[in-house]
């Protein structure tokens, strides 16, 4: 039973952690809901990291605010917010967080109005909204919660049960709102994504117990390298200070001297001054926890400061690098491309796009690292190459937030539509003239990838078993075996034409390049009309791509 009336900042902030871990819990379930069979269903994924965003953002510090809290949130959800699914979450916190602008302590009734306003704002930011998808859920849930709200303005408990009693119902009808779903056998997963959230909220304010919420992506902290060769003349990469007081009574002058003598063994720059009633210590070591140990065993600690000097030493070599980048003459035109593989990864350099935002099928980048790519193209207009259908629209509010410089977003949803574009750049073009024509050639490209099976399903008139190796034709299922040459070759009749000119084989990581050179060399027979070249494109999952045009 929920017997709080109103929601302060620091409630608030406990229901978004508790939200943050529901979903994090259940976050492959979320991914296994992904409509078509392939390994890199990341809906959950993406929702999870979004969330350890903003819930990284409000724990910086305390919010007795609600409104002030809920702006931070939707701040760190912007920030860190990940594919279609993971974009669409932040503007839904968005809208919330607009809506309590200046709200102490939020009611039910305002709560219910501020669900209704991150709806409202996450429909605003899909050029062509479906229903039967996540926007649907929060829509339906904030509608049904503002009646909810005004039958019973100070019951927040009525109003939880109605969040998740509606979540529940409509969620089950999204099988039906949309024919992908309703042929899956599966309700959409950003709806389930949200509804997790939803139920972590009434958990918390239930004081039913959680998991512990997720710390925050591991990979983007920074860490210490313990390889003092590699560092030069940092040796000891810790400088401890600290005083020992109020030393205990057997302590003598030559326990002092001990002392020193322990914290030379351990590191160098030792300091220890003073004397029975207060010794300061310095010392430069890569185990200050030792040399807290020892201190401890003399007296009482205080003032304790501990500094990573190599972190240092990388912090003022990036400040350089970034000054030294600022002081670059900007260009006026960049590239930007998301790429996922190494052979892509060269083909986009070799192409002269500045910045490579690694990512795609199996991991999207974030709002801010496609920002931070688009800052550091350093140039007056950025064209971007999202080479990703579910990167698009995060690609879209990455160029809504840049300042000072013009970002154009191609629409390509996947990299060989990108590379065609790229190709298609002409630095002597207007703006206008490289946009179309970059559009154009990435339009002219139709593609078929393969990969495999990750669970049993039926699609359209194909029955699919996990493990089964399967054809998609400009992202539609229409190839499956058991063979991966004899499936590629079977996607091929349906992809190439009488017109077409050229085919590309980008092997895969998982792909032996002497498979994808017999591969290539049929191809070269079966096709004498049209130049045939291989790549190394080291994507992972999928085992090729193939563009023709």
């Amino acid at each position: 039973m929920i017997q709080t009336k109103t929601i302060d900042g620091v409630l608030l902030r406990d229901m978004i952690v508790a939200g943050a871990a529901m979903l994090e819990k259940n976050r492959e379930a979320v991914d296994a809901l992904n409509v078509f069979p392939v390994p890199d269903g990341d809906t959950g994924t993406n929702m999870s990291l979004t969330m350890t965003s903003a819930t990284r953002e409000m724990c910086q510090k305390e919010y007795l605010n609600a409104g002030e809290a809920a702006a931070a949130m939707a701040k760190g959800a912007l920030r860190g917010a990940r594919g279609n699914s993971g974009v669409i979450t932040s503007q839904l916190y968005r809208g919330f967080a607009r809506a309590l602008d200046g709200v102490e302590r939020i009611t039910p009734v305002q709560f219910a109005a501020a669900l209704k306003s991150g709806a409202e704002t996450g429909y605003k930011a899909v050029m062509k909204p479906k229903e039967g998808t996540i926007l649907t859920v929060a829509r339906v849930i904030a509608e049904e919660a503002v009646k909810q709200a005004e039958r019973a303005p100070e019951d927040y408990d009525a109003l939880f049960t109605n969040i998740l009693t509606t979540g529940e119902k409509i969620l089950k009808k999204t099988q039906q709102m949309l024919p992908a779903l309703t042929q899956a056998g599966v309700v959409d997963a950003g709806g389930r994504g949200l509804l997790l959230i939803y139920m972590g909220y009434a958990a918390c304010l239930r004081g039913e117990d959680l998991p512990t919420a997720p710390e925050g992506d591991e990979q983007a902290a920074p860490t210490f390298e313990d390889d003092h060769d590699a560092l030069g003349e940092i040796k000891f990469a810790y400088c401890t200070e600290f005083l020992i007081q109020n030393l205990y009574p057997d302590i003598l002058e030559e326990d002092i001297d001990s002392f020193r003598r322990r914290l030379n063994r351990i590191g160098d720059c030792v300091l220890v001054v003073g004397d029975l009633g207060l010794v300061k210590v310095h010392v430069h070591t890569n185990e200050p926890g030792k040399a807290l140990e020892y201190g401890l065993s003399l007296g009482e600690l205080v003032n304790l400061k501990i500094e990573n000097m190599v972190q240092q030493r990388r912090d003022n070599q990036a400040a350089a690098a970034k000054k030294a980048e600022e002081e670059k003459p900007v260009k006026e035109y960049g590239m930007v491309a998301v790429s996922l593989g190494e052979g892509f990864n060269n083909i986009f350099k070799d192409l002269t796009v500045d910045s490579i935002v690694e990512g795609g099928q199996t991991m999207n980048p974030s709002i801010e690292d496609l920002s931070d790519a688009i800052e550091k193209a350093h140039a007056k207009t950025v064209f971007v190459l999202p080479n990703n259908g579910n990167v698009i629209l995060a690609a879209q509010q990455a160029a809504q937030l840049a300042e000072n410089k013009k970002v154009v977003v191609i629409p390509t949803k996947n990299v060989a539509m990108g590379i065609a574009a790229a190709i298609a750049f002409q630095p002597d073009m207007d703006v206008d003239e490289n946009a179309a024509a970059m559009e154009e050639a990435a339009q002219r490209v139709r593609t078929g990838t393969v990969t495999y099976a990750v669970r049993d399903t039926d699609i359209d008139d194909l029955h699919i078993n996990e493990g089964d190796i399967i054809g998609l034709y400009n992202g539609a299922i229409h190839t499956v075996g058991n063979s991966v040459h004899d499936v590629t070759r079977d996607l091929m009749k349906a992809i190439v034409t009488e017109d077409d000119e050229l085919i590309t084989v980008y092997y895969g990581k998982d792909t032996a390049e002497a498979d994808a050179q017999a591969l290539t060399d049929e191809l070269a027979d079966l096709y004498g009309d049209c130049d045939v070249e291989m790549q190394m494109g080291g994507q992972p999952l999928y085992y090729y791509l193939v563009s023709v045009e």
